[in-house]
């Protein structure tokens, strides 16, 4: 992978299902520009889910815990 995730799980069942619901709310409710503004950048919320990386958060230097991973892998 070229990437590391840096969005524990948690999150990132969060982030799709808001990211989704955002995505409804763009296209139905608001439409138009402004809509499809807010579908768009709830789309990219929803990717990030998905990928388990936010590049924001890389920025930052947020990073998940090794000792947490070991032990869900163990």
């Amino acid at each position: 992978m070229f990437y590391v995730k840096n969005v524990p799980g948690w999150e990132r069942v969060v982030r799709v299902v808001v990211g989704l619901i955002a995505v409804v709310i763009g296209y139905s409710v608001l439409g138009g520009m402004w809509g499809s503004v807010l579908a768009l950048s709830a789309a990219g919320i929803v990717a990030s889910g998905l990928f388990g990386f936010c590049p924001m958060c890389a920025m930052v230097g947020r990073r998940l815990d090794k000792a947490a991973k070991q032990a869900k892998q163990a």
